[in-house]
C-alpha cells in the first residue's frame, strides 16, 4: 500500500504522529509488556511528553539525550522532545563512562533520559564522576536512579504547560529542522555527530517502507537497538508511518525471541545476518511456531547465498531484502527489491533508492566502468546536514559537487547493483555494529599498557567480522591475550572488544612509519 503524497512541509515527526493517529486510530501502535498504546494514545502520550520537555525549559534546537534499551518510554521521550523542537541524541547502551561522557559533552545535551539499570549497568552511577557542564537534568524513564527525576514526576511537571502552546511548538517544527544527532566514529577515532533533519528522514523511510513492503497491521519485533538508525528510523519510526505495531525487544535472547514470535504473531523481523544465523542454529527451533513470519530486512555484513535460501525455506519468510546505508545518508543508500533473486540479494546491496545518485569512482573522482571497483560516492536529499561543530570533517566527507565519499569500495554491475568489496577506512562490521579500528586503538593506547596497537577485522562465521588486535607491550608490562581482552571488556563497548589478540615485538611499518595493515591481515589469514 503506497502512502498518499505528503507535501514537503508536512514531513516532520510530530506531524507524522498526528497523521498516524488520524489514519490508524485505535489500532495497536505499541505493545511492551503490560503497556499497550493505540495510535491515538501514542499521539496523546507524546504530546504529554512534549509538555514536560517544554516545562523543563527545552527550547527549539536544544539537544536531549536518550541512553536506554528498547522500551516504549524511549519512543515517547523521543517524539516528545522532537515535538518540542529539540534534537534527539542517542547513546549506545554498551557505552562505558568515557564514551558516554564524550557524546554528552560534545552534543551539549541539556537533559539525559535513561533507566535505573540495564544488564547490570547503572548508567547514572557510571557517569557520576564525569565533567558534564551542559547537563542540567537526568530523567529516569524506567526504574530509579539517584539524582534522577522519575518519568511520571517529569510528566506531571508538564501539566503547567498548556496543550495549545505545545501544539504551537510542534507546528513550528519544519522539515529542515534537525531531528537527530547520531554519533558515529571515523578513522581518526574521534566520534562525530551526524546531523539529519525531519524532512529528509521521513522521505527516505517513506521509500524504505514502500520497498520492503511494511504494511498496516504488521507486527514488528524491533530487536535492533533504538539508539541505532536501524532500530529507530527503520524501526519504530517506519512502523508509525505504515500503521504497524511496535513490539520492542530489549535483549536478543534466541529462545525468548523464538517463543515471542509465535505468541505475539510477529510478522516483521529485521536484523543483521548474525541474528538469523543464531535462530537457524538453535537446537530447539523446530519446537516453535514461526509460521507468522513474513518480512526480513538485513545487511551490514557479507551474506551467504545459502542463508537467504534457509531464511525462506526454514524460517518461512516470504520476503528477504538487503540494503546499504550510512548514518551520514539517513541510513539508506541502496536496496534490493522484493522480486530480486536470492543470489542478487545475498551478493549485492541493491541499487540506489529513487532521487539518490550512486557512483563508484577512482582516486580522482572519475566514475569507473561498470564491473570495476571504485569508492562509493552518494549524492541526494538523504545526505546529512554535516557533522556537528566539525566543519573541516564535513568538507572532507562531502566534496564541492555534493558527493558524500563513503570510504567503501564496491563494484557496480550493469543493472546498477552494488557489491561492497572493501573499506578504505578499515572499518569492520561485527554483528551489525560498525567498528572503527582507530577508535579502538586510541582507547587501548591511552591505557599506557601498550607501546603500539593495531586492530583489524577478521572473518567470523557467525558475526561476519570480529576484531583482532596486534599489540606491542609498553616497557615493564607483562601482557597475555586473555588479559588484554579482559581489559578491553572493562573499558569499551563489547562490540568493539577484539576477540583475538597477538602479542608482538613490533608492528610491520613502511619507511614513513605507517603500519602496514595488509601484512597483518595476511598474517591473521594464515594463522586462522
Amino acid at each position: 500500500m503506497k502512502l498518499a503524497a505528503s507535501p514537503e512541509r508536512e514531513r516532520t515527526i510530530p506531524r507524522l504522529v498526528d497523521a498516524a493517529a488520524e489514519r490508524f486510530g485505535e489500532r495497536s501502535a505499541i505493545e511492551d509488556g503490560d503497556a499497550k498504546l493505540s495510535f491515538a494514545e501514542l499521539r496523546d502520550a507524546a504530546r504529554r511528553a512534549a509538555r514536560a520537555f517544554c516545562a523543563a525549559g527545552i527550547q527549539p534546537g536544544d539537544r536531549v539525550a536518550i541512553w536506554a534499551p528498547n522500551i516504549f518510554e524511549w519512543i515517547l521521550a523521543s517524539i516528545g522532545l522532537q515535538s518540542a523542537g529539540a534534537v534527539l541524541v542517542t547513546l549506545n547502551t554498551r557505552f562505558k563512562a568515557a564514551e558516554a561522557a564524550y557524546v554528552l559533552r560534545k552534543s551539549g545535551a541539556r537533559i539525559l533520559c535513561t533507566v535505573g539499570g540495564f544488564l547490570g549497568t547503572r548508567y547514572v552511577d557510571l557517569i557520576a564522576g564525569e565533567e558534564l557542564p551542559a547537563l542540567e537534568r537526568i530523567v529516569a524513564l524506567r526504574g530509579e536512579a539517584e539524582g534522577a527525576v522519575p518519568w511520571p514526576e517529569f510528566l506531571a511537571d508538564g501539566e503547567s504547560v498548556s496543550e495549545a502552546s505545545v501544539r504551537q511548538r510542534a507546528d513550528a517544527v519544519s522539515p529542515e529542522d534537525l531531528s537527530d544527532l547520531l554519533f558515529t566514529s571515523g578513522t581518526t577515532g574521534k566520534p562525530k555527530g551526524v546531523m539529519t533533519a525531519h524532512g529528509q528522514n521521513l522521505k527516505a523511510f517513506e521509500t524504505w517502507t514502500e520497498v520492503v513492503g511494511l504494511r498496516e497491521g504488521d507486527r514488528y519485533l524491533i530487536i535492533n537497538p533504538f539508539f541505532h538508525g536501524f532500530g529507530y528510523k527503520a524501526g519504530w519510526l517506519s512502523a508509525i508511518m505504515r500503521g504497524a505495531t511496535i513490539i520492542p525487544q530489549p535483549v536478543f535472547d534466541v529462545p525468548a525471541v523464538l517463543e515471542r514470535i509465535g505468541r505475539e504473531r510477529i510478522s516483521v523481523l529485521p536484523g543483521p545476518p548474525a541474528l538469523y544465523q543464531s535462530i537457524l542454529a538453535h537446537p530447539d527451533r523446530a519446537r516453535y511456531d514461526l509460521s507468522c513470519l513474513r518480512l526480513a530486512v538485513t545487511g551490514a555484513a557479507a551474506i551467504p547465498v545459502e542463508l537467504i535460501h534457509r531464511m525462506r525455506d526454514e524460517l518461512g519468510f516470504d520476503t528477504v531484502i538487503t540494503g546499504y546505508g550510512l548514518t551520514e545518508s539517513c541510513g539508506v543508500v541502496s536496496m534490493c527489491r522484493y522480486d530480486d533473486d536470492p543470489e542478487t540479494i545475498a551478493n549485492t546491496s541493491g541499487r540506489a533508492i529513487p532521487d539518490v545518485e550512486v557512483r563508484c569512482v577512482d582516486r580522482d573522482g572519475k566514475e569507473v566502468p561498470r564491473g570495476q571497483p571504485g569508492e562509493v560516492v552518494v549524492r541526494g536529499y538523504n545526505l546529512m546536514k554535516g557533522y556537528f561543530e566539525e566543519e573541516a570533517e564535513t568538507r572532507q566527507a562531502i566534496d564541492a559537487d555534493g558527493w558524500l565519499h563513503t570510504g567503501d569500495i564496491a563494484v557496480m554491475d550493469p543493472r546498477g547493483y552494488l557489491r561492497i568489496t572493501d573499506r578504505i577506512k578499515d572499518m569492520f562490521i561485527m554483528g551489525g555494529f560498525n567498528c572503527y579500528p582507530a577508535e579502538i586503538e586510541n582507547i587501548m593506547f591511552g591505557s599506557g599498557r601498550f607501546a603500539q596497537v593495531a586492530v583489524i577485522g577478521v572473518p567470523d562465521a557467525r558475526m561476519g567480522e570480529v576484531g583482532m588486535a596486534f599489540v606491542v607491550p609498553a616497557p615493564g608490562q607483562e601482557l597475555t591475550p586473555d588479559g588484554v581482552i579482559a581489559w578491553c571488556r572493562e573499558n569499551m563497548a563489547n562490540y568493539k572488544v577484539p576477540r583475538f589478540v597477538e602479542i608482538v615485538d613490533a608492528l610491520p611499518t613502511t619507511a614513513s612509519g605507517k603500519v602496514m595493515k595488509y601484512v597483518l591481515r595476511e598474517r591473521a589469514r594464515a594463522a586462522r
